[in-house]
Protein backbone atom coordinates (compact mmCIF):
# COMPACT_ATOMS: atom_id res chain seq x y z
CA UNK A 1 0.00 0.00 0.00
CA UNK A 2 2.88 2.47 0.64
CA UNK A 3 4.39 1.70 -2.35
CA UNK A 4 1.19 2.48 -4.36
CA UNK A 5 0.88 6.10 -2.44
CA UNK A 6 4.52 6.81 -3.13
CA UNK A 7 4.15 5.86 -7.01
CA UNK A 8 0.97 8.18 -7.05
CA UNK A 9 2.91 10.83 -5.48
CA UNK A 10 5.67 10.41 -7.81
CA UNK A 11 3.05 10.20 -10.96
CA UNK A 12 1.06 12.73 -10.09
CA UNK A 13 4.40 15.13 -9.92
CA UNK A 14 5.29 13.86 -13.44
CA UNK A 15 1.92 14.33 -14.57
CA UNK A 16 1.39 18.34 -13.16
CA UNK A 17 5.29 19.10 -14.87
CA UNK A 18 4.48 17.41 -18.41
CA UNK A 19 1.23 19.58 -18.65
CA UNK A 20 2.83 22.55 -17.20
CA UNK A 21 5.22 22.03 -20.21
CA UNK A 22 2.62 21.01 -22.51
CA UNK A 23 4.28 17.27 -23.03
CA UNK A 24 1.63 15.44 -21.59
CA UNK A 25 1.15 13.31 -24.85
CA UNK A 26 5.31 12.08 -25.29
CA UNK A 27 5.56 11.47 -21.75
CA UNK A 28 2.81 9.11 -21.62
CA UNK A 29 4.25 7.09 -24.41
CA UNK A 30 7.52 7.18 -22.57
CA UNK A 31 5.92 6.24 -19.56
CA UNK A 32 3.85 3.48 -21.91
CA UNK A 33 7.25 1.88 -22.65
CA UNK A 34 8.74 2.05 -19.50
CA UNK A 35 5.50 -0.06 -17.63
CA UNK A 36 5.58 -2.35 -20.79
CA UNK A 37 9.52 -3.11 -20.89
CA UNK A 38 9.23 -3.84 -17.27
CA UNK A 39 6.21 -6.13 -17.51
CA UNK A 40 8.14 -7.98 -20.40
CA UNK A 41 11.57 -8.16 -18.57
CA UNK A 42 11.50 -10.04 -14.96
CA UNK A 43 15.00 -9.16 -15.05
CA UNK A 44 14.80 -5.49 -15.77
CA UNK A 45 12.60 -5.09 -12.51
CA UNK A 46 14.61 -7.59 -10.20
CA UNK A 47 17.34 -5.17 -11.10
CA UNK A 48 15.77 -2.09 -10.47
CA UNK A 49 14.50 -3.61 -6.86
CA UNK A 50 17.86 -4.96 -5.76
CA UNK A 51 19.36 -2.85 -3.18
CA UNK A 52 22.91 -4.39 -3.25
CA UNK A 53 23.19 -3.06 -6.80
CA UNK A 54 25.38 0.74 -7.20
CA UNK A 55 22.82 3.15 -8.35
CA UNK A 56 25.63 4.62 -11.07
CA UNK A 57 24.95 1.14 -12.32
CA UNK A 58 21.45 1.32 -12.48
CA UNK A 59 21.63 4.76 -14.34
CA UNK A 60 23.66 3.84 -16.67
CA UNK A 61 21.16 0.96 -17.14
CA UNK A 62 18.32 3.19 -17.54
CA UNK A 63 20.32 5.58 -19.56
CA UNK A 64 20.87 2.32 -22.06
CA UNK A 65 17.69 0.99 -22.21
CA UNK A 66 15.68 4.78 -22.81
CA UNK A 67 18.13 7.10 -23.66
CA UNK A 68 17.49 7.14 -27.16
CA UNK A 69 13.39 6.21 -26.66
CA UNK A 70 11.84 8.94 -24.37
CA UNK A 71 11.74 12.05 -23.95
CA UNK A 72 14.34 14.39 -22.35
CA UNK A 73 11.78 14.96 -19.36
CA UNK A 74 11.23 11.30 -18.98
CA UNK A 75 15.07 10.62 -18.88
CA UNK A 76 15.47 13.48 -16.03
CA UNK A 77 12.71 12.36 -14.14
CA UNK A 78 13.93 8.69 -14.19
CA UNK A 79 17.55 9.96 -13.36
CA UNK A 80 15.74 11.85 -9.99
CA UNK A 81 13.92 8.78 -9.13
CA UNK A 82 17.73 7.16 -9.37
CA UNK A 83 19.10 9.58 -7.35
CA UNK A 84 16.51 9.34 -4.81
CA UNK A 85 16.78 5.42 -4.73
CA UNK A 86 13.71 4.98 -5.46
CA UNK A 87 14.29 3.27 -8.90
CA UNK A 88 12.98 -0.35 -7.82
CA UNK A 89 9.65 1.87 -7.84
CA UNK A 90 9.97 3.01 -11.56
CA UNK A 91 7.20 0.41 -13.13
CA UNK A 92 4.44 1.56 -10.33
CA UNK A 93 5.10 4.74 -11.04
CA UNK A 94 4.82 4.41 -14.72
CA UNK A 95 1.83 2.54 -13.95
CA UNK A 96 0.33 5.19 -11.95
CA UNK A 97 1.51 8.11 -14.60
CA UNK A 98 -0.50 5.95 -17.32
CA UNK A 99 -3.71 5.29 -15.14
CA UNK A 100 -3.88 8.96 -13.97
CA UNK A 101 -2.88 9.81 -17.94
CA UNK A 102 -6.18 8.40 -18.79
CA UNK A 103 -8.46 9.43 -16.75
CA UNK A 104 -7.30 12.27 -17.44
CA UNK A 105 -8.29 12.03 -20.83
CA UNK A 106 -11.37 10.57 -20.33
CA UNK A 107 -10.61 7.59 -21.43
CA UNK A 108 -11.48 4.13 -19.53
CA UNK A 109 -10.49 0.86 -19.85
CA UNK A 110 -12.90 -1.85 -20.03
CA UNK A 111 -11.95 -6.37 -19.77
CA UNK A 112 -13.60 -8.24 -22.48
CA UNK A 113 -12.90 -12.18 -21.65
CA UNK A 114 -14.12 -14.13 -24.52
CA UNK A 115 -13.39 -17.89 -25.58
CA UNK A 116 -11.87 -17.52 -29.00
CA UNK A 117 -10.41 -14.51 -30.95
CA UNK A 118 -13.20 -11.32 -31.33
CA UNK A 119 -13.80 -10.20 -34.93
CA UNK A 120 -12.96 -6.77 -35.70
CA UNK A 121 -16.93 -5.90 -36.55
CA UNK A 122 -17.74 -7.55 -32.90
CA UNK A 123 -15.06 -5.68 -30.59
CA UNK A 124 -16.31 -2.26 -32.58
CA UNK A 125 -19.83 -3.11 -31.54
CA UNK A 126 -19.06 -3.86 -28.16
CA UNK A 127 -16.88 -0.41 -27.89
CA UNK A 128 -19.29 1.66 -29.56
CA UNK A 129 -22.25 0.23 -26.76
CA UNK A 130 -19.49 0.64 -23.90
CA UNK A 131 -18.92 4.85 -25.42
CA UNK A 132 -23.01 5.22 -25.28
CA UNK A 133 -23.11 3.25 -21.70
CA UNK A 134 -20.05 5.13 -20.07
CA UNK A 135 -19.63 8.85 -22.00
CA UNK A 136 -15.82 7.78 -22.03
CA UNK A 137 -13.75 6.84 -24.76
CA UNK A 138 -13.32 3.22 -24.31
CA UNK A 139 -9.87 1.08 -24.57
CA UNK A 140 -11.41 -2.22 -24.72
CA UNK A 141 -8.63 -5.03 -23.39
CA UNK A 142 -9.20 -8.75 -25.07
CA UNK A 143 -8.24 -12.26 -23.37
CA UNK A 144 -8.75 -15.87 -25.12
CA UNK A 145 -9.98 -18.03 -21.86
CA UNK A 146 -11.10 -21.22 -23.45
CA UNK A 147 -12.54 -22.18 -19.92
CA UNK A 148 -15.41 -19.96 -20.76
CA UNK A 149 -16.33 -22.57 -22.90
CA UNK A 150 -18.29 -19.69 -25.01
CA UNK A 151 -19.67 -16.20 -25.12
CA UNK A 152 -18.19 -13.51 -23.29
CA UNK A 153 -17.34 -12.00 -19.48
CA UNK A 154 -17.54 -8.28 -19.84
CA UNK A 155 -15.88 -5.84 -17.17
CA UNK A 156 -15.65 -1.84 -17.22
CA UNK A 157 -16.06 0.58 -13.91
CA UNK A 158 -17.53 -1.73 -11.35
CA UNK A 159 -20.08 -3.97 -13.61
CA UNK A 160 -19.79 -6.61 -14.99
CA UNK A 161 -22.04 -8.73 -17.41
CA UNK A 162 -21.32 -12.78 -17.38
CA UNK A 163 -22.73 -13.51 -20.42
CA UNK A 164 -20.73 -16.81 -20.64
CA UNK A 165 -21.27 -20.84 -21.46
CA UNK A 166 -19.62 -22.00 -18.65
CA UNK A 167 -21.71 -19.34 -15.89
CA UNK A 168 -24.69 -20.84 -17.37
CA UNK A 169 -23.74 -24.55 -16.52
CA UNK A 170 -23.17 -23.72 -13.61
CA UNK A 171 -26.35 -22.33 -12.63
CA UNK A 172 -28.49 -25.42 -14.67
CA UNK A 173 -25.57 -27.89 -12.65
CA UNK A 174 -26.87 -25.79 -9.09
CA UNK A 175 -30.74 -26.00 -10.44
CA UNK A 176 -30.48 -29.94 -10.65
CA UNK A 177 -28.98 -30.35 -7.41
CA UNK A 178 -31.30 -32.09 -4.44
CA UNK A 179 -32.59 -29.35 -2.26
CA UNK A 180 -32.00 -31.52 1.13
CA UNK A 181 -34.32 -29.30 3.24
CA UNK A 182 -37.73 -29.75 1.06
CA UNK A 183 -39.30 -33.44 1.51
CA UNK A 184 -40.52 -35.03 -1.22
CA UNK A 185 -44.28 -35.92 -0.91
Amino acid sequence: MAERKLARRYAYSLLGLAQERDVLDPVYADMALIEDTCEESRELSVFLKNPVINTDKKDAVIRGLFGDKVSEMSLAFMQIITRKKREGYLEEIAREYVSMYKHKKGISIARIITAGKLEDGLRNEVIEYLNRQTGHRIELSETVDAGIVGGYILRWSDQQVDASISRKLRELRMSFRPNLYIKDF
